[in-house]
């Protein structure tokens, strides 16, 4: 495959223009106009301001992923005979990109034990399965899962039912991305979310870009990172892969990027898999050396310097380097771009997270920003770059197994009841206590939880253990085919600018968006928030202190949530003023922190030594350009220059090390899987690590979390790569070469 020279730029135009032929151009630029948060990335994008805009009103504001989103709800709905056709096991054999391009789902699904095909059902039979099922159970024998695709008044309504039926058992996709953020932030700083603005964002004149690939999966950020470097800032990149967006990247909605591109990084960085925390100590400690600290703002505002300095000076370059995989010039190089600095932001996605150690990641980068005084003021400050477009507001509507005390107490005294003290379950506890079979049923607000599972076999058997699973979805996705119970229920759902009433979305940012939702595209989907209310009634009936039938209108939830949750007070306002809004108490222009000293915290934790030895590589599992979260819109990766997704990529001097050859076949394996028939590929990649898609590579990645967030370690992960036999990479290229069409979707119902 030919490899690009620049992220975004005509390549990006000429995807719209694909787009664009698929559904209609006119109904596309209306979908993309309309008064909607975008479906996507949690930039924040959309809202009243109308589409395409950001949370600075600045307009075009375009990507391949709102467009992805938008044109795969614009699919015409599956018909009755698509399931009559496909048998569940012909399901198994389509991609995730096939089962995506299927169609909409319009009618509820149900397959028991003994189904070779989901079939039909109505909706009043599909609803009293569900609740029929809840009663029959102890409360904590269910848990309730949500994705951040939904709105702030769905996972609201969700976490109400759950409570109210009688379990902390419920939970969000974050645990399984930035719950190591929320965790470390907290702990730090009394805040789980960015400490910053967008406005904030293009005023620092240094940005810190730690593990992520926003150029592949939040491209609206470039034109931040453009205008950074535009204005003779500078952005520090550290990644182990070298990502052709994040080098240059022409914004298409700018003619002097789009002809020109723009230089990204101003320097490049690339450790070892899981060699952050010692990169950041080499940073620091050049920091302390040059006494380039705020020594009053740590006395004032800070608490326990000391130690980590300590740790700091105490911590060899030997071991620096050893660990990092960072070089100490380089590290220095790093620390002149901070120490000549006056504004930085320090951002980071699920590099940073996904490691079995990843709120001392997110803690490592706090203390880093505490040394120079970076946090609690403007222009500078802490931003995880969230994923989904509204997981942090799913988060903060209390879609939580443990609830923050405040909302404990004011859910309590408003509903005149008492909740469920049970400690909750995080979702990878779920799954676990399933598998033991000490869990009964799940209802899925939204994701792909079999999809979004490290160890798949893990999760196809704890899921299969489970009596029923009811997934709340628009398309099909892997974990209708695979992660299936013994019964299970598929019901389809209107999306968001489908919505008859208005919804509510939170971004990175802290900031509130409301959606105007829409037309109707499809007959038969009906409103997440219409479905829980309806469940919610069948379980909990008139005496629930909750008028189940009066929480379907949408504005009444928002009078809730503005009384329940603290900082949305301003929600109960919105259906009149339509004034989107800041969450309170969330963003620091000033050095005081909501800690119980109401100081931040400096916290110190051991250095994690670099995994692995002999011919184990680390592995980190990543999204393609073509991809948003489990989600696969197209199989070519075309930034990394790959037209398909099984394979992996290496440095030249693994490749050479271990006798290998560029397009041989090979079988990974890690301590609970294996992975035979993936194809060697050369990508800069830091030696030593490699890079394997997601959800794929799933089955190599044990189900090790981070004890404190629970967040799953996808990042570096031990394998091992054989060579297979000629005979059996033959076989395999033949095979799949020559492979009946049998249960695959016909070309007429998968498009280009």
């Amino acid at each position: 495959m030919k490899h690009m020279k620049t992220g975004g730029g005509w390549a990006a135009i000429k995807y719209t223009l694909r787009m664009a032929n698929r559904v209609g151009w006119w109904q596309l630029w209306k979908a993309m106009r309309s008064k909607n948060a975008c479906k996507t990335c949690a930039l924040g994008m959309g809202g009243q301001a109308g589409g395409m805009r950001n949370e600075m009103g600045h307009w075009p504001e375009v990507c391949k992923k709102s467009l992805q989103a938008m044109v795969a709800d614009m699919q015409q709905g599956l018909k009755p005979e698509f399931f009559q056709r496909y048998s569940i096991n012909d399901l198994r054999t389509l991609s995730p990109r096939e089962l995506e391009w299927c169609g909409r789902l319009t009618q509820p699904l149900y397959a028991g034990p003994a189904d070779t095909h989901f079939r039909p059902l109505d909706w009043d039979a599909a609803l009293q399965h569900v609740a029929d099922h809840l009663k029959r159970n102890q409360p904590n024998q269910n848990f309730f899962y949500a994705s951040g695709r939904s709105s702030n008044e769905a996972g609201f309504l969700l976490q109400l039912f759950s409570r109210l039926y009688g379990t902390n058992y419920v939970n969000n996709c974050s645990f399984y991305c930035h719950q190591a953020s929320g965790v470390g932030l907290t702990a730090s700083l009394g805040t789980g979310t960015a400490t910053v603005t967008l406005e904030d964002v293009e005023g620092a004149d240094l940005f810190f870009l730690i593990g992520g690939n926003p150029a592949s999966n939040h491209p609206r950020l470039m034109r931040t990172l453009m205008n950074i470097r535009r204005h003779k800032g500078h952005v520090v990149v550290i990644n182990p892969v070298k990502e052709l967006g994040l080098v240059n990247f022409s914004v298409p909605s700018d003619l002097w990027s789009l002809l020109f591109g723009s230089k990204i990084a101003s320097i490049y960085v690339q450790p070892h898999i899981g060699g952050d925390m010692a990169l950041l100590t080499g940073v620091a400690k050049v920091v302390l050396d040059r006494n380039a600290i705020d020594a009053t703002f740590i006395a004032e505002a800070t608490e326990g310097f000391e130690a980590y300095a300590e740790q700091v000076r105490g911590t060899s370059w030997e071991t620096i380097e050893q660990f990092s995989g960072v070089n100490r010039a380089t590290v220095e190089k790093v620390a002149d771009f901070y120490i000549a600095a006056k504004n930085v932001v320090f951002a980071w996605t699920m590099g940073i997270t996904h490691h079995e150690h990843g709120v001392a990641n997110v803690q490592a980068i706090v203390n880093l920003a505490l040394l120079r005084s970076m946090v609690g003021r403007p222009q500078a400050g802490l931003l995880p770059i969230r994923g989904h477009s509204n997981v942090q507001g799913i988060g903060s509507v209390g879609v939580v197994p443990n609830l923050k005390q405040k909302i404990l107490d004011n859910l309590e005294t408003h509903l005149n009841v008492q909740l469920p003290r049970t400690p909750g379950l995080d979702t990878m506890a779920c799954l676990k206590a399933a598998d033991r079979g000490e869990i009964r049923s799940a209802l899925c607000l939204g994701g792909n939880l079999f999809g979004s599972n490290p160890d798949a076999k893990f999760a196809l058997r704890a899921l299969g253990k489970l009596e029923l699973i009811t997934y709340l979805s628009t398309t099909l996705n892997t974990g209708h085919a695979w992660g299936r119970a013994r019964e299970t229920l598929i019901l389809p759902v209107l999306a968001r600018d489908e919505e008859p009433q208005k919804t509510t979305q939170e971004s990175m940012f802290n900031f509130v968006r409301l959606s105007d939702g829409g037309n109707v595209r499809l007959q038969g989907p009906r409103s997440e928030v219409d479905i829980i209310g309806s469940l919610a009634y069948r379980v909990l009936g008139d005496a629930s202190p909750v008028d189940w039938q009066a929480m379907k209108q949408h504005c009444g939830i928002r009078q809730l949530i503005a009384q329940i949750i603290p900082g949305f007070e301003k929600i109960g306002e919105i259906d009149q003023n339509h004034q989107e809004f800041h969450v309170g108490g969330r963003t620091f222009h000033e050095p005081r922190f909501p800690t119980p000293s109401g100081k931040a915290q400096f916290k110190v934790n051991p250095l994690p030594p670099l995994r692995g030895t002999g011919r184990q590589l680390r592995l980190m599992t990543v999204r393609s350009e073509g991809q948003f979260n489990t989600v696969v819109y197209e199989e070519a990766d075309i930034y990394r220059g790959q037209e398909r997704r099984d394979v992996i990529l290496m440095n030249s001097e693994d490749i050479a090390r271990l006798g290998l050859h560029v397009d041989q076949r090979v079988t990974v394996g890690s301590e609970i899987g294996s992975m035979p028939h993936i194809l060697v590929r050369q990508h800069d990649i830091r030696a030593g690590n490699a890079l394997m898609y997601f959800p794929e590579a799933n089955v190599l990645v044990p189900t090790t979390t981070d004890p404190l967030s629970k967040t799953p370690a996808f990042k570096a992960v031990l394998i091992t790569i054989e060579p297979e036999s000629p005979l059996t990479a033959v076989n395999s290229t033949q095979a799949q070469q020559t492979s009946s069409t049998k249960g695959r979707v016909p070309l007429d119902l998968v498009p280009e």
